[in-house]
């Protein structure tokens, strides 16, 4: 497992756990960041990710994003 911040743009990746916080998990399971769901990262902008979860575009934080172990 690595976490989100090291995948490659376009590589499509399974979300295998969630780790920080139970109210920073719970802000990431509403985005639609669950485990054995699908996540790509679309690009980094400016220290963010956009990312493509359960066919939407979503921007995180880098340190948000490290807390998703794919």
């Amino acid at each position: 497992m690595i976490p989100l911040t090291f995948s490659q743009p376009g590589q499509e990746n399974i979300i295998r756990k969630i780790g920080g916080k139970s109210d920073v998990r719970a802000h990431l399971e509403n985005l639609g960041f669950v485990p054995g769901g699908n996540v790509t990262v679309i690009t980094e902008n400016g220290g963010n990710l956009i990312v493509k979860v359960k066919e939407a575009r979503v921007a995180i934080s880098k340190e948000m994003a490290s807390k998703i172990m794919v």
